[in-house]
């Protein structure tokens, strides 16, 4: 059992310290990153509860439907509603890249229980490709949403800053939904989620890169 726990939290808690300690400007409070982390933990409860009564109680068990809204919208609104709430409006988000840090910290909590449930029913045999493909993307839709989000925060008020707020929600519920959509393609999946994490990766790390660069310019 010790070995699951190990296994199932090692990946989020690595990626979560590559994301943190690239913060070079001014490190977030570890409190906060931590309280933020163990939010994204929580929040598997209640999404469970409520994709159980959509699944089992409203009876809308339609692969397409679950990969795009049960999964991707319910889970990405939660993590964005969490952000925003404890995070977004504090002081300590003085900075764009704080968006990511906070976003990547919430999106990584959730996907660590998630994790450990999954490999308690399964086995360690799955560790590596749920460390590879779910934690990881999980890690990589916070960054997109983080991304926006520091950059709403720190543009003026406007057109321009309520949009980059809504992208902050809408792009990672699209990302999630398009990963989801691929392993219903069966027979194909691997020849299409290889490229498509491929491209998260680059972007993901292209975001951390410009979100510091928009820090410096606007410091």
């Amino acid at each position: 059992m010790l070995a699951i726990v190990g296994a199932a939290i090692a990946p989020g808690i690595a990626i979560l310290s590559y994301v943190y300690l690239r913060d070079h400007l001014q490190p977030e409070p570890i409190s906060m990153v931590v309280r933020t982390f163990l939010f994204g933990i929580l929040l598997v409860f209640p999404i469970m509860l409520l994709q159980y009564i959509i699944q089992n109680e409203w009876d809308l068990n339609q692969a397409f439907f679950q990969a795009v809204i049960s999964s991707a919208l319910i889970e990405e609104f939660f993590k964005w509603l969490v952000v925003y709430h404890s995070a977004y409006k504090h002081v300590e988000f003085d900075e764009p890249y704080d968006g990511i840090v906070y976003s990547v910290a919430v999106s990584l909590g959730f996907a660590t229980l998630e994790n450990l449930f999954y490999l308690i029913l399964n086995g360690l045999d799955v560790a590596f490709w749920r460390a590879l493909l779910p934690v990881s993307s999980h890690a990589l839709f916070g960054i997109w949403m983080g991304y926006y989000m520091g950059l709403s925060k720190f543009t003026k008020p406007g057109k321009a800053k309520s949009i980059r707020l809504v992208v902050s929600l809408l792009l990672p519920i699209v990302l999630h939904a398009s990963y989801n959509l691929i392993f219903l393609t069966t027979d194909y999946w691997l020849w299409l989620i290889i490229p498509f994490m491929v491209i998260l990766w680059w972007n993901g790390l292209k975001k951390v890169r410009l979100a510091h660069e928009f820090a410096s310019k606007n410091g």
